[in-house]
């Protein structure tokens, strides 16, 4: 199954509590799924994740946008500040679009614990808020430029696969392509607030994010060094379109209108 990382769904569940258009319970159970029931910890005042954004509701604020972050791209993060070493260590966190009454803003980041097997897995997560200095940079590419390069990210992606001929040395191979290649999100992976084309964003970039994980789990039947580095590189790139197209379709509804 495809989906979005935990911080994606909880920016787009959380803003629509923060604006009044979903209910708490609603939002906290579309972004655990299956987990342990999420707890917080860190500055916020909250023991688990409804009392987060209950509180976040109260102080005021109106939104959450969520950043993806990897070594060499940054997008998205604060200024220097120690929320972007946890940030980037784990690869997802959450920051509030705007400040409080009292003149704050928060960062999230998920501190995951996972157990038990491939069959069964579970995870425990942990919500660690801090107080941030400064606002989000701003992002790096709007939804339209994401729905424009994310076609042919995808065709790059399948293409890699192919090349790689999965199906004839791997026997789950052919059934996972055709599982992630065929696929759609959840129905509750984002509130039916979302625009459609922001929804169609996301489908088509979860979709390419998990392409891109299977690809890379294996070097295939015969490749060289160079062919591996080559394509490895390739796949780089298609993800990071992948990244980026998550966090403009997530963030859309926080961005400002432009003109034309």
């Amino acid at each position: 199954m495809i989906d979005l990382p935990r911080s994606a769904r909880l920016a787009a569940w959380g803003t629509a509590v923060l604006r009044g258009e979903a209910p708490v319970g609603t939002a906290v159970r579309a972004v655990q799924r299956d987990d342990e029931p999420h707890t917080a910890a860190g500055d916020a005042p909250a023991a688990d994740l409804a009392e987060l954004l209950e509180g976040w509701r109260a102080a005021g604020h109106r939104g959450l946008r969520v950043v993806l972050p990897v070594p060499g791209d940054v997008s998205g993060l604060p200024g220097p500040a120690s929320f972007n070493v946890e940030a980037l260590d784990v690869g997802e966190a959450v920051l509030t679009d705007d400040e409080d009454g009292a003149g704050r803003r928060w960062g999230a980041w998920p501190d995951v614990t996972e157990f038990g097997s491939a069959l069964e897995p579970g995870a425990m997560v942990a919500w660690r808020a801090e107080l941030v200095q400064r606002p989000a940079a701003p992002p790096s590419t709007t939804l339209a430029d994401a729905e424009r390069q994310l076609s042919r990210a995808l065709e790059d992606a399948l293409g890699a696969l192919h090349r790689l001929d999965v199906a004839r040395w791997r026997e789950d191979a052919a059934t996972r392509i055709a599982q992630v290649r065929d696929g759609a999100l959840p129905r509750d992976a984002v509130p039916p607030t979302t625009p459609p084309r922001a929804q169609r964003v996301l489908a088509t970039a979860a979709r390419l994010r998990g392409i891109v994980a299977l690809a890379a789990e294996d070097d295939g039947a015969a490749v060289t060094g160079f062919e591996a580095a080559g394509r490895s590189e390739a796949l780089r790139g298609v993800e990071a379109v992948a990244r980026h197209a998550v966090v403009a379709a997530v963030n859309a509804g926080l961005e400002p209108v432009r003109p034309g």
